[in-house]
């Protein structure tokens, strides 16, 4: 009998030098989410699990470059997780999973997580039709689609800009 064996792939700063390049400047941001954000989110079948939200914004030259989420959740009964990096109209760029804890025949292949490059809110969050499944990991493919299209949610509550008036 293996043992399962947990694997962190990227500390937080070593995510964020991944996500926004040398120069940028990088500030985190908490967001409390107002019970109107709760309800949209329970509206749109996101489970926010809590009402505290962290991101991060990256500036140069006094423009937003981007944002990253790093977001972590139960898989089947240990957790994951990634990081979202996204453009400043709110595409996905990259995700890069910081770690994994279930056995390591469960984790998602980079070339699987590569496919969240682009999708926007307004894409389809379906396994198996919109998103590929991960054959032997079904439980992995859900819960990180559904903690993409999350993230996705809580860009456009919360981080898009205002429109200018």
């Amino acid at each position: 009998m293996t043992a399962a064996r947990a694997e962190v792939f990227y500390a937080k700063d070593e995510a964020l030098a991944l996500a926004f390049p040398e120069g940028t400047k990088v500030e985190s941001h908490t967001a409390v989410l107002t019970d109107a954000q709760l309800e949209a989110c329970k509206a749109k079948q996101i489970d926010v699990g809590s009402k505290l939200f962290t991101y991060y914004t990256g500036t140069r030259d006094g423009t937003i470059v981007g944002y990253a989420v790093i977001d972590s959740h139960v898989v089947r009964t240990l957790p994951e997780a990634f990081m979202a990096v996204l453009s400043p109209d709110g595409a996905v760029q990259k995700v890069v999973m910081l770690a994994f804890y279930e056995p390591p025949e469960y984790g998602p292949p980079a070339k699987w997580v590569d496919q969240f490059e682009g999708k926007r809110l307004d894409g389809g969050w379906y396994v198996g039709t919109d998103v590929h499944g991960i054959g032997g990991a079904t439980l992995t493919a859900h819960a990180m689609t559904d903690a993409v299209h999350k993230v996705l949610v809580l860009y456009d509550l919360i981080i898009r800009p205002a429109p200018a008036s």
